[in-house]
């Protein structure tokens, strides 16, 4: 059984939305799922919900930041029996067209953090979405909004990187955005046969040459919300 997910198999619906932040979890099981969602793991703060949505069954589990705490999340999901995993998070935008509260869809995730790597046993290695998940959400987003962008990210394993060419060196290679998950809940899918997409709202724009800036609770609000309408309609299609 798992040992930082403290629940049995059954507690968890086949669908699990994943956001970082523990917070964010319980935003959405209030506010997106219909009445009545229970907790199902506190263990470490990092709050897990289970209820419904429109009906059909569907969890919410944050995973905290980066590869190494989310890879555990993701790997003791699958064993409480999961079979599609949504990370709903935030990203820096790295092109110029996009936009604070943007919704990205990562169609793969680069892993500049080689954790995902080292899980995959190769040296190079692609981690991408279920392609049925993309189309999926990208079907709903065209009902949602028309700042909803499809494309491939890349996942950092440092927030705060010294290297001052890195951001130039993502966008030069059409990179929408970088966010710190990603590739690793496209790697553990890949090796646990079962379906995964990412979803992102863009929490700040690394221009070239400016500095980011934090986007608002408003902002932020207006973005998960929007986001949120595509990610739950997509867990339960």
């Amino acid at each position: 059984m798992p040992i930082h997910l403290r629940a049995e198999p059954g507690d968890y619906a086949p669908a699990v939305l994943c956001p970082g932040d523990p917070r964010r979890a319980e935003y959405i099981a209030k506010t997106f799922f219909d009445p009545g969602a229970r907790v199902v793991n506190e263990e470490r703060g990092m709050l897990g919900f289970t209820g419904t949505f429109r009906g059909r069954p569907i969890s919410v589990q944050s995973t905290g930041m980066g590869t190494p705490s989310a890879g555990i999340v993701f790997e003791e999901l699958v064993m409480l029996g999961a079979k599609r995993l949504i990370r709903v998070g935030t990203c820096g935008g790295l092109q110029t067209h996009l936009r604070m509260a943007d919704t990205v869809i990562a169609l793969a995730a680069s892993p500049d953090d080689r954790t995902p790597l080292r899980y995959a046993g190769m040296d190079g290695f692609a981690p991408s979405a279920t392609y049925e998940l993309v189309e999926t959400a990208t079907r709903l987003s065209r009902e949602v909004s028309d700042r909803v962008f499809i494309g491939s990210v890349v996942t950092s394993g440092l927030f705060y990187d010294p290297d001052p060419d890195t951001f130039g060196k993502w966008r030069a290679l059409r990179h929408l955005g970088v966010e710190m998950e990603a590739s690793m809940l496209y790697t553990i899918a890949a090796v646990k046969n079962v379906e995964a997409l990412a979803m992102m709202t863009v929490s700040d724009v690394i221009a070239p040459d400016a500095s980011p800036v934090r986007i608002s609770d408003e902002e932020l609000k207006r973005g998960v919300d929007q986001m949120m309408q595509i990610a739950c309609a997509v867990a339960i299609s």
